[in-house]
């Protein structure tokens, strides 16, 4: 029997596993890496909008299909806009109520702030949808076969290629908007000094508002999508994916966007390799210890640029 040939099988099936998931987790680390990038601060409610945009894709699901829209595309499309749209308003109103009073005080006072919006969404969507699980019929079955060791397939399922094609497209236009349109030049003018930027006539508040509204956005695109591959969520999904995707966006270098995309593959990848080699038990102990070594051995990330002070 060629075992190295199912050994390599084996491997090549975790090797895209990991690369679905590091999308999802690349995808809510962009948030976190607006963020900080423009206001230096840490938005840890991020990872409850992330858990918000996968409730509305599966309520907007479900209430299209009781309306009887039973095209899956349309279905699709329709309950990714939704989901996208309210969580853009939540988005919105937690820079409004947690950031924005607080934006001149301390620097531990918004973090505060941030950590309690988190516990208030989290409690607020068990006591509305309630604490059970929530499951999905999977929507988009099937895929192709790349290669078949000893009765080991290899498969690569359309919902997998579509979560990367749509992160990649996503990511695309959101490079797209930040390197070539106004509202990005004045996130980058934010970015390089807050008081310089209003003083040049720029909405400062308004920026720092439309940041927060494409971050929360683009967590509920990564919710809808690990709703869809995994076909069940429940209201602290938020709180593990946000820490995940937080260590991802330190892992790749916080402040860089590149960099948030390649520490969520490598994320997903570490999670989906131990998962296949060692016991799922510490998946998350091997994603987590990650981040340890992480800022002890390279405080800036992989891509991230060390902090000038101003004076």
């Amino acid at each position: 029997m060629n075992h190295g040939g199912s050994i390599l099988a084996y491997a090549l099936q975790q090797l895209i596993n990991g690369v679905t998931l590091g999308m999802i987790y690349g995808l809510i680390a962009v948030g976190y890496t607006m963020v900080y990038g423009i206001i230096g601060m840490i938005n840890f409610a991020h990872g409850d909008v992330f858990m918000i945009g996968a409730f509305l894709s599966l309520i907007a699901l479900v209430g299209l299909a009781a309306i009887g829209v039973t095209a899956v595309p349309l279905a699709l499309a329709m309950a990714l806009l939704f989901a996208a749209a309210i969580s853009a308003l939540y988005g919105w109103a937690i820079e409004r109520v947690a950031y924005r009073p607080l934006r001149g005080s301390f620097r531990l006072a918004p973090l505060i702030s941030a950590i309690g919006m988190s516990i208030t969404l989290e409690n607020y969507v068990q006591v509305v949808q309630g604490a059970r699980v929530k499951p999905l019929m999977p929507l988009i079955p099937g895929g192709i076969t790349l290669m078949n060791q000893n009765g080991f397939a290899v498969r690569l399922g359309w919902l997998q290629m579509l979560i990367v094609l749509v992160t990649l497209l996503v990511l695309a236009i959101f490079t797209w908007l930040v390197t070539r349109t106004p509202l990005g030049r004045a996130m980058r003018a934010c970015e390089q000094d807050l008081k310089m930027t209003a003083l040049l006539g720029i909405d400062v508040d308004r920026t720092i508002s439309l940041t927060f509204v494409i971050g929360a956005a683009l967590a509920a695109v990564a919710g809808f999508m690990f709703l869809l591959y995994y076909g069940s969520i429940d209201f602290f999904i938020g709180f593990i994916a946000g820490v995940k995707a937080f260590t991802a966006a330190v892992l790749g270098g916080i402040g860089s966007l590149p960099g948030a995309v390649l520490g969520g593959l490598l994320i997903g990848l570490i999670e989906t390799f131990w998962s296949a080699y060692f016991s799922v038990q510490y998946k998350d102990v091997a994603a987590f210890s990650i981040l340890a070594i992480a800022l002890i051995f390279l405080p800036t990330g992989l891509l991230g640029r060390a902090e000038v002070e101003k004076v």
